[in-house]
């Protein structure tokens, strides 16, 4: 099967960099963009880390048939070459503006031939005359529920290359999910189905458009063609999705098991480099103490004292020490944003947890609808692992097993770098000061992590609930009366905030009025919970609306209601993909041939602060509207 070079790449790739970017820059001064064969494209990850000793070079993968190109275990490499499968009869379904707007590209790009044969991997940048960008799939192992799974990888993930938007000097990697079997399938066949397509489509442009980290979506392909066996057969499907990187706790945890001292080194080397943008932008050593105010530093419900933080900054950091921060900072952010937007990731192994603090690989996640702390969206996860109450403690142990893997280099302190170290790793004499460095380093990071989670929880809350400062009450008085009372009465967690971002405080000045407007929070049938009744139910919303006006009054004073209601709309979503609407999308396309309605989604979920879209009104009202009764707390599986 040939792959033909896009036009223009390779007079493109001759260009001297800084010129490059320079023209494609001036394509943006009037906001136009650039075209897909313009947009400057690298292969760092490729060039800089080493490939599969089975397949080394682009053309040894690219003459070997593909057939060949399937599961086995691979040693000494973090990636192998390997080309996407040729899809046959495949439909471009839909398109992220934002996405592309995003990447650099042009309005309209969309549409020519070149992008769908890209997106659908028909072609790639690449052929053997003039060289060019090789695609290639990841290596890596994973914890997976709390168990060893050893060598994982892009089972059915092709990266196609790196681009860099020349306006934001942004550089992201662009893979298709979907495209084909790889060393890394296992008993897999490489294929997506179309459902587990859309939803990771939707949702994954929906919680960027929320301000949460995650990877990004560009495209929708359907391949009908492809027939894939999951549950049932189903119609294939390619996501051409990118991110600033695809490097996972998972990547690290399998260079530690296989006991590649060198690799750990090189791969660590990389990330900070030529991911995070080099070591100076990695934390410093007062970064705990910076994080946190005396007085918060000093309060019990902290659990961080002074002395604490002292013993932190007396643990001697190195650079790698550093690394190991940043990246656990970043995901401390990330889960904090999931436990204010009420977002689940369904299964939170090792493998699926980012080194850059993204939300990644999207199977049975879900947003919250009454709001049930022990909600898990996976209906494999019994023991409720990867509930929403647990997803910070997960992460955290994700991150454990990163100090793991780690330890030698932050344990090493000042001898990182001495050669008998780097050549032979800690002698036994220097083994238990390393040990217990690392160990040390381990704990104080947990402490700085659940010091960043906890600001930017409170920082989002506060900002959910209309607040311009921050008090120490409102953690009991506020989040966690809120919380309770929404699992007590059985409301929905994003509609209670969103409904309260319309409330004037004109109509809580009187016990009465505070019980009368308790009700805009019910479903369409009423409350839930045990023991309640209306009149108990609204006077235990009344209490807390009383507490919330004093706070508002507090912050804005009586006059800027207007601004308050303002700035509440603009960070509390109308619409946010839920698993009943995403249903309902998926039959609509996959049964009914409904392509329009993937194109309305996505403009909802591109823009989630807004009244009203102004495209289909009663649909609109409907997926905004009360979630029905028996299409609440859905779940789904791994596949998904």
């Amino acid at each position: 099967m040939s792959f033909r070079l896009l036009a223009n790449s390779h007079r493109l790739m001759l260009l001297k960099p800084r010129n490059r970017l320079n023209q494609m820059a001036s394509h943006f001064s009037s906001g136009s963009g650039i075209s897909l064969a313009e947009l400057p494209k690298s292969n760092t990850f490729t060039s800089k880390l080493p490939a599969d000793p089975a397949f080394e070079t682009p053309e040894s993968s690219h003459n070997a048939p593909r057939e060949t190109l399937g599961p086995r275990m691979v040693k000494g490499a973090l990636f192998t070459y390997v080309r996407p499968e040729q899809a046959e009869g495949s439909e471009l379904l839909s398109v992220s503006s934002k996405a592309m707007q995003d990447l650099g590209l042009k309005a309209g790009e969309e549409r020519t031939s070149q992008f769908k044969a890209l997106v659908a991997g028909n072609e790639i940048w690449w052929n053997e005359e003039q060289g060019g960008i090789y695609p290639w799939a990841q290596c890596y192992g994973g914890w997976q529920f709390g168990s060893w799974a050893g060598q994982l990888g892009d089972g059915r993930a092709i990266s196609l290359f790196e681009c860099t938007n020349p306006q934001t000097n942004t550089r992201y990697e662009l893979q298709l999910k979907g495209a084909g079997r790889t060393p890394y399938s296992r008993f897999a066949d490489g294929k997506a189905v179309l459902r587990s397509s859309i939803r990771e489509f939707v949702v994954s442009e929906a919680l960027n458009a929320l301000g949460i980290p995650t990877t990004r979506a560009l495209s929708l392909t359907s391949v009908p063609n492809a027939k894939v066996l999951r549950e049932r057969l189903e119609p294939g499907a390619i996501v051409a999705r990118f991110a600033e990187s695809w490097l996972r706790i998972g990547t690290f945890d399998l260079l530690r098991v296989r006991g590649d001292r060198e690799l750990m080194r090189q791969l660590a080397t990389y990330v900070a480099e030529d991911v995070f943008g080099g070591w100076d932008t990695l934390p410093a050593i007062v970064s705990l103490r910076d994080q946190l105010s005396s007085a918060e530093v000093d309060s019990p419900a902290r659990g961080i004292s002074s002395d604490k933080v002292q013993e932190h900054q007396d643990v001697q950091e190195n650079r790698f020490a550093r690394l190991y921060r940043e990246i656990a900072r970043r995901n401390a952010k990330t889960v904090a944003a999931w436990q204010a937007y009420g977002f689940m990731n369904g299964v939170l192994n090792t493998d699926n947890t980012s080194i850059y603090g993204l939300s990644l690989d999207y199977g049975p996640f879900a947003f919250m609808d009454n709001f049930d702390p022990a909600y898990t969206p996976n209906h494999d996860d019994h023991m409720l692992r990867y509930s929403y109450r647990n997803q910070p403690s997960i992460i955290w142990w994700n991150l454990v097993r990163l100090g793991e893997s780690f330890g030698e280099l932050i344990g090493a302190g000042s001898r990182v770098d001495d050669e008998s170290f780097v050549k032979d790793g800690v002698s036994e004499t220097l083994e238990p000061e390393l040990i217990k460095r690392a160990e040390n380093i381990i704990e104080r990071t947990g402490e700085e992590f659940r010091a960043v989670f906890l600001n930017e929880y409170k920082r989002l809350m506060s900002q959910r609930l209309g607040l311009k400062t921050q008090v120490e009450s409102d953690f009991q008085t506020l989040f966690s009366e809120m919380l309770d009372t929404l699992e007590a009465l059985e409301l929905d967690f994003n509609h209670f905030f969103r409904r309260l971002s319309g409330i004037s405080l004109s109509q809580l000045e009187t016990e009465a009025s505070r019980k009368e407007v308790a009700s805009i929070f019910y479903h369409a049938e009423g409350f839930g919970g045990i023991g309640y009744t209306d009149d108990t139910a609204r006077d235990r919303i009344a209490k807390w609306l009383d507490s919330w006006r004093a706070r508002v009054l507090e912050d804005w004073g009586s006059g800027a209601d207007e601004q308050r209601q303002t700035a509440m709309k603009s960070v509390n979503p109308n619409f946010v993909p839920r698993g009943w609407i995403l249903d309902e999308v998926i039959e609509r396309v996959e049964r009914k041939g409904d392509r329009e309605i993937l194109d309305r989604i996505m403009a909802m979920s591109l823009d989630p602060f807004k009244d009203q879209w102004g495209v289909h009104k009663e649909e609109e009202e409907r997926f905004c509207g009360d979630v029905p009764k028996y299409k609440r707390a859905m779940m789904c599986s791994c596949s998904s």
